[in-house]
């Protein structure tokens, strides 16, 4: 089986180290097995996607010599796909309107490990009367019912993973009150339909996984394998931020004038190379090993970012 890996990119900023050290390890992952790469751009939220860093995002991988060979997609036009996916679950009962406001989520959902709440099941329930009577005043958002069962990966980085759904997942939602297809319905639907089968990103989206596997059943998907890598962090260990132009790919193209002098410092302070040297993807791929790197990253949730020297 060709091993297919995904760029798949959120245009809502520049670019910056983060985004490179996960596309340079999912480009290597598929090009040191003879794979290939798919490009997808992950505008599903409208308001945030912005046109000039749509347009930005092929031009800045090919400057950084990193090659796809198919795409790019844009998920932006494919409502209709995810809508004929949306249908299957909503024909099995297997979603239903979530109206609990904000405050609501927080105040009656568990903690969990990650960026994420526990959903508390609050509208799982409701009987057909006060759902009317909710949806007067308020649109929900739609979830799907988690089953009573335990999600496991063996993660390519991190190692061993699990989760029981119901406790630590709880029910989530696919469809946006606002009628956007959320990210976990899009993103197990790209994945089955373009091929892709080694996915490779931030460590901060570990604890989804078992979701997307879960729906990946629902839908009768094959699972892909995953590897999650550590996050880039600045200064007291906040991750790197496109909203404030963290270490942004112009912000150090101004310091560093190439582009091989960008993938050979971020290959440098993340171990994937032990010496700094200005490098192109491709000199990578002789020496790269998923397995002298996990046992680099393995455990680890981050690595600082250390800015490069005039």
């Amino acid at each position: 089986m060709t091993v297919v890996g995904r760029f798949a990119p959120s245009p809502t900023g520049r670019m910056h180290a983060g985004n490179i050290f996960a596309s340079l390890v999912a480009w290597l992952t598929a090009k040191s097995r003879g794979g290939e790469v798919v490009l997808r751009i992950e505008d599903l939220d409208r308001d945030r996607s912005k046109p000039e860093f749509i347009d930005r995002i092929p031009r800045d991988y090919e400057l950084l010599g990193l090659a796809w060979d198919r795409g790019p997609y844009y998920q932006s036009d494919r409502d209709e796909v995810y809508a004929e996916y949306y249908r299957e679950l909503k024909k099995r009962d297997l979603i239903y309107p979530c109206f609990c406001s904000r405050a609501d989520l927080l105040s009656a959902s568990a903690p969990h490990r990650g960026e994420k709440t526990v959903y508390s099941g609050r509208c799982r329930d409701l009987d057909e009367t006060t759902r009317q009577k909710l949806s007067e005043s308020r649109r929900g958002a739609m979830r799907v019912r988690v089953s009573s069962d335990t999600y496991e990966l063996n993660d390519l980085i991190q190692g061993p993973y699990r989760q029981y759904l119901p406790e630590e997942c709880g029910d989530f939602i696919i469809r946006r009150s606002d009628g956007a297809f959320a990210y976990q319905l899009a993103v197990v639907v790209d994945d089955a339909l373009q091929g892709v089968n080694s996915v490779v990103r931030g460590v901060d989206l570990l604890c989804s996984t078992p979701q997307q596997l879960y729906l990946q059943d629902l839908w009768g998907f094959s699972h892909p394998e995953y590897a999650h890598v550590p996050l880039l962090t600045g200064s007291a260990g906040v991750r790197l931020s496109k909203r404030n132009r963290d270490a942004s790919l112009d912000d150090m193209l101004a310091v560093l004038k190439t582009p091989e002098a960008v993938i050979g410092h971020i290959a440098h302070i993340t171990g994937i190379i032990d010496e700094y040297a200005p490098v192109r993807p491709e000199d990578l791929l002789g020496d790269f090993s998923m397995e002298r790197l996990r046992d680099r990253w393995r455990g680890r949730i981050e690595i600082p970012w250390i800015a490069p020297e005039n």
